[in-house]
């Protein structure tokens, strides 16, 4: 068990907590926030409950669903996102494998939010052969589920990237050109 999910009370909470403080500008339904955790209603519901009853979570009710929305007010808001955010981070090895499930991967790079690179428009690129695009938006949404953010993402074959690359695309140089790291590299990049 993750040890902050041992100080926050449930790997759930973490989960929730991490939604919440990094698209503090959105607001959520129970129903979506269940989906975007990876996580069961019930325990997003009991999840939410206690942390709109610590003030850090506003609930809005209105026509249809409830919203809830980060309360930026929260007296240790700026704190406790600085603390998530900091020890929010999955190894490499945990990218790759959870990628690798979708086909023949051949490069994974890291952009954008992984390297706080605000220009590009891809957090993460995917190349290989074979993809099966299901399996990788299921891997991909398992990410963003343990990271609290939709991550950008492009994935190309070998071929239409090697294409690309060949005429200078723009996407792919707005990745090359900042920040950006390698995970894994069967093309000799």
């Amino acid at each position: 068990m993750d040890p902050l999910s041992r100080l926050f009370g449930s790997f759930v909470r973490l989960k929730v907590l991490r939604l919440f403080l990094f698209n503090d500008d959105l607001s959520f339904t129970l129903v979506d926030t269940a989906f975007r955790t990876k996580a069961a209603k019930d325990a997003v519901r009991k999840e939410l409950s206690a942390l709109t009853a610590a003030g850090l979570v506003r609930k809005k009710v209105g026509k249809g669903a409830a919203q809830f929305q980060t309360n930026r007010k929260f007296p240790y808001y700026e704190a406790l996102q600085t603390f998530i955010r900091s020890t929010t981070n999955l190894s490499d090895a945990d990218i790759v494998n959870s990628l690798k499930k979708a086909g023949s991967v051949r490069l994974v790079v890291l952009s954008g939010l992984f390297t706080g690179a605000v220009e590009t428009k891809v957090d993460l690129l995917v190349v290989g052969d074979k993809l099966d695009e299901k399996a990788l938006d299921t891997s991909i949404r398992a990410l963003e589920a343990e990271l609290g953010r939709e991550l950008r993402f492009a994935s190309f074959t070998t071929e239409d990237f090697k294409y690309r690359r060949g005429v200078y695309d723009r996407l792919l140089r707005d990745i090359f050109d900042f920040s950006h790291r390698v995970l894994l590299d069967k093309m000799g990049m």
